[in-house]
């Protein structure tokens, strides 16, 4: 992401009041497009989806600046290193046995078939002396190979002999011998900075001896659901409520992303319970995600709470996701997304996890371009991020269109990107696929 992106002039301010107790800083340095305390009013225009992401990258870029932890390595996987690592030691660290068998000198063999008398048997750790001229030791895979022996003949080429062995074929100097160093030596570079940790480097660091690694902080993302007809799962239904959903979600899909959830909160639509929370929110994370409360409602907590601390509000030229908010309280980046289930997952997906990923080191998941199964149609002025479901080399698109249709969206794995000026796509038409 660039971080010299020239901040877009699409925020107006409007009239200016202070409103403790928070304090409102600009988004990034340079940042002159919302004074301390300036209550931002709704855009004329639709902020098209490109501009906003550009907008929420922005007020994002300090995060860059979170810095490393070390952690032992046994709680590393999936994690990213912020340092290369070198390799402390040689690996192998000695020379030793690649089969089960026998430990020559590879001259003792010439005119094999011959039996040689075996001198002691070695195990994997086990130390080991110097190989008698004109012997044969018998050696485990993995044992150290002793002083005076070059090579180690395989048990099958052999009588497996225990005070004598009979050795059917000759061999060369350095066969089935690890030698030290074969794979890593000391002082090489092991794994580059910036290496998301699998199973696979966590076996390379601990077989060098490395207990503990340098890796990325996870952004810490704090969460706040609003909504007074809002009920928390297992209580009663009450007529006219309904069970919340989106904090459970925008916290799912933060810690899927790589993030640490320190807070989740739900709100009604008071306004002082909202500012307590988010003083809350904002003491604890680097980033907080709202949900509700933005649109152009009677109660509108979320934006009657940021707006007078800076925080601007826009119509999004998208659907679902279209009115979105952004502010800066006490130099924590806020995200405010729509209240409808829908909108807050999609919200979430086309703004959030790009950025969370980038910052927290994880492979960013790349859109794909797949022919579509079936017919679809689309509402012509707006960018179409429709639920769909991957059919291998196709995609279907599915649960409508209704951005409160969170039980249909269970379904779906991809958001269909449809262009703002396409009403409608046949069936094998190409179409811009998101992952979920």
């Amino acid at each position: 992401m660039n971080s010299n992106i020239q901040h877009d002039p699409i925020w107006l301010s409007a009239t200016t009041r202070r409103v403790p107790p928070f304090r409102h800083r600009a988004a990034a340095s340079g940042d002159t497009s919302t004074a301390p305390g300036t209550v931002m009013t709704m855009t004329s225009g639709r902020r098209s989806v490109e501009e906003h992401v550009q907008h929420v990258a922005r007020l994002l870029e300090p995060l860059r600046t979170a810095g490393s932890v070390t952690i032992p390595l046994a709680a590393a996987l999936g994690r990213t290193l912020t340092e290369t690592i070198h390799a402390p030691i040689d690996l192998p660290a000695f020379r030793n046995s690649q089969m089960d068998g026998y430990a020559v000198s590879a001259a003792s063999l010439v005119g094999a078939p011959v039996t040689l008398p075996v001198a002691s048997v070695v195990a994997a750790g086990d130390a080991v002396s110097a190989l008698p001229p004109g012997a044969a030791l018998k050696i485990m895979t993995g044992a150290p190979i002793p002083d005076g022996a070059d090579a180690v003949v395989p048990v099958e080429d052999t009588d497996a002999g225990s005070e004598n062995v009979l050795i059917r074929r000759p061999v060369g100097p350095g066969e089935f011998v690890r030698e030290a160093g074969s794979d890593i030596r000391a002082g090489a570079p092991m794994l580059e900075s910036g290496t998301h940790l699998a199973a696979r480097h966590i076996a390379a660091l601990a077989a060098v001896g490395i207990t503990a690694v340098p890796i990325r902080r996870r952004v810490r993302v704090a969460v706040i659901s609003t909504g007074s007809e809002l009920v928390t799962a297992g209580h009663p239904l009450p007529a006219g409520k309904i069970y919340n959903s989106n904090g459970p979600a925008l916290a799912a899909s933060a810690l899927a992303n790589g993030a640490d959830i320190v807070s989740i909160d739900h709100s009604s639509d008071d306004r002082d319970e909202f500012a307590r929370m988010l003083a809350h929110a904002v003491s604890v994370a680097d980033v907080v995600f709202t949900s509700g409360g933005v649109s152009k409602g009677d109660f509108e907590v979320v934006k009657d709470c940021l707006g007078p601390l800076g925080g601007e509000f826009v119509s999004v030229a998208m659907q679902p996701g279209g009115p979105q908010g952004t502010a800066v309280v006490d130099g924590v980046p806020v995200l405010a997304f729509p209240g409808n289930p829908v909108s807050t997952l999609v919200s979430f997906e086309v703004f959030a996890r790009p950025l969370l990923r980038e910052l927290t080191g994880l492979p960013a998941v790349a859109p794909v371009e797949l022919p579509l199964s079936a017919p679809v149609t689309s509402i012509p002025g707006r960018r179409q991020f429709l639920r769909g479901r991957l059919d291998g080399t196709t995609v279907t698109s599915m649960a409508g269109h209704g951005s409160h249709l969170v039980a249909a969206m269970a379904t779906a794995d991809a958001l269909l990107d449809i262009p703002a000026d396409t009403d409608a796509l046949d069936t094998g038409d190409l179409v811009k696929v998101l992952p979920l």
